[in-house]
């Protein structure tokens, strides 16, 4: 196992936690849909209880998600979620909202009522998926840091006397990306797609005829937009110009980058065509085919499996093949790579060995889920007091 060989390794299990984490995002997908989809207060409490399921599951493989790019690359880490930090609180926020709304919405003393703390549900459905797009988007098109390794710039003095190595280069730390139409486009984009991911998933977890009626309504109301608004962007990153880096090192500006990057490592553009058709195969299974609306291997298994293989190779392409994942618009040498941005030889080993102990992790994750998903959800198990 080269130093080369244990960057791209780790890379890719960094963006195999991004690409279940953007899955796993069906649960804040149907807590924005929770009225609509719910109408009546059992209605809601039913969908609640179907996501209460597996919120713990989004939350735990996005903080997962966070400590492994600490691990792996730790100038990412101290970049982004240091620098940018005002956009990584607004994320964390409203997922320690959706924690507190779903232990204390019905319980005893609850002075704001149940329907506020839904509102909370709803806020981060909305905003968690749409930031945390967001982000992912500044992967392609950069954000506004400066990273000084070998002289420590006046600008990144902290306090005077200290000096870090890596700081935004404006006062907004993070939110500048917002300003940028194309990160709004796959943001909004990421949105939809977990709305989608919610609804499939509650039609195949819920024993409700008027809930699964409610979410086939909605299906293709949410699946045009994505489908416009992914389409536009996925177009505009294989024509934009990309970030490539040398063997010494130095960045520079490729025309058609990620274009070039898909072609030259067409299995992931097998993967990826894969991944769109069973998303599309997985949206039409349940728009259209009404026979399979009682299974239990329903449009969510397909949906998800395509998500996971779409997201997973848009992440390799934009770190692999000698490619700047994140790009700086303020210094085009700042931008990190694999190369410049992993931790030493030394601790990417020692964790890759830990990491043999990920597939009985899964292993029991896949247990967990078929335990709690044996039996459906319905309004009968919520009048025996469901625990929200």
């Amino acid at each position: 196992m080269t130093y080369d060989f244990l960057q791209h390794y780790w890379w890719f299990l960094v963006s195999l936690l991004g690409a279940l984490l953007v899955f796993l995002m069906f649960v804040q997908g149907a807590n924005s849909l929770v009225r609509s989809l719910g109408h009546t207060e059992d209605g809601c409490r039913v969908v609640v209880n179907s996501t209460g399921r597996k919120w713990e599951l989004t939350f735990t493989t996005l903080v997962t998600f966070g400590g492994a790019f600490f691990a792996s690359f730790p100038l990412f880490y101290s970049t982004s979620f240091g620098g940018a930090y005002w956009l990584w609180m607004i994320i964390l926020f409203t997922f320690v909202l959706q924690a507190v709304s779903y232990e204390f919405q019905n319980k005893l003393g609850n002075i704001l009522g149940a329907r506020t703390f839904q509102t909370f549900l709803i806020i981060n459905g909305l905003v968690g998926p749409l930031l945390l797009g967001g982000a992912v988007a500044t992967f392609f098109e950069g954000s506004n840091f400066i990273v000084a390794k070998d002289t420590m710039l006046s600008p990144l003095v902290t306090d005077g006397h200290s000096s870090v190595i890596s700081g935004w280069a404006n006062a907004s730390h993070g939110l500048d990306a917002l300003l940028n139409p194309w990160v709004l486009v796959f943001g909004l984009a990421v949105m939809f797609l977990a709305r989608i991911l919610g609804i499939l998933y509650v039609i195949n977890s819920v024993g409700d005829d008027d809930i699964r009626t409610a979410g086939r309504s909605r299906l293709l109301g949410n699946a045009v937009p994505f489908l416009l608004l992914f389409v536009a962007y996925v177009g505009h990153v294989l024509l934009k110009d990309g970030y490539a880096y040398d063997a010494a090192g130095t960045i520079s500006i490729e025309g058609y980058k990620y274009l070039h990057n898909f072609l030259g490592m067409w299995p992931l553009l097998i993967v990826f065509v894969a991944g769109v058709a069973l998303v599309l195969y997985g949206i039409a299974v349940e728009a259209y085919a009404g026979s399979l609306s009682h299974s239990r291997f329903g449009g969510i298994w397909f949906a998800g499996t395509g998500v996971v293989l779409t997201v997973l190779s848009l992440l390799l392409v934009a770190g692999w093949n000698n490619t700047a994942y994140y790009p700086s618009t303020a210094d085009l040498q700042s931008s990190l790579t694999i190369a410049n941005s992993s931790s030493s030889e030394f601790t990417l080993r020692t964790m890759t060995f830990v990491s043999f102990l990920i597939p009985f992790v899964l292993a029991y994750i896949a247990y967990a889920w078929y335990s709690l998903d044996k039996k459906q959800i319905d309004r009968a198990e919520i009048a025996e007091g469901e625990a929200y």
